[in-house]
């Protein structure tokens, strides 16, 4: 039984490793935020063998996995989500992971990083409000400009008016 009280099939590593960011989801998708889920069907999922040291387990095994998701075919965003995305991100989203070496863990956590970065692509960004420079620094600004200015005065030969 999963965590929503009905039946799981998607249950793996990242629900006991990460109960408190991946949701089961009863249908086969990848939770992403409340309106947006991923079919697997639309990921295109590919295993290699992962860099770096291990031996022979290393060199045979194919546990890196890496995951593509088309951002201009996918059905899981809207036509507004889909144009944050594409802004953002491109048309492809790649996420890989080759940190453990089982490969139903490594596309666990591959899944969660896909998640994670459509949930941050999706994000709305709040409009950077411009400020103005306070008077005290107006102040501070023109004083110093007044002192350099009298510094390369005092550095002038002095003029004979008289």
């Amino acid at each position: 039984m999963g965590s929503n009280g009905g039946e799981c099939r998607n249950r793996s590593f990242h629900d006991v490793a990460r109960r408190d960011t991946i949701r089961c989801v009863p249908d086969d998708s990848i939770y992403v935020t409340d309106s947006v889920r991923v079919p697997r069907s639309e990921l295109d999922v590919t295993s290699t063998t992962s860099g770096g040291p291990g031996g022979q387990h290393a060199n045979r095994s194919a546990t890196r996995v890496e995951l593509r998701l088309d951002i201009t075919t996918t059905s899981a965003l809207s036509a507004e989500q889909r144009q944050r995305v594409l802004n953002r991100v491109g048309a492809e989203m790649r996420v890989a992971a080759g940190d453990e070496r089982s490969r139903t863990r490594n596309l666990a956590i591959a899944e969660q990083r896909l998640a994670d970065r459509l949930r941050d692509a999706l994000r709305v960004q709040r409009p950077r409000r411009t400020t103005q420079p306070t008077r005290g620094s107006k102040e501070r600004r023109l004083n110093a400009k007044r002192r350099r200015s009298q510094t390369k005065a005092d550095r002038r030969r002095p003029r004979h008016d008289e």
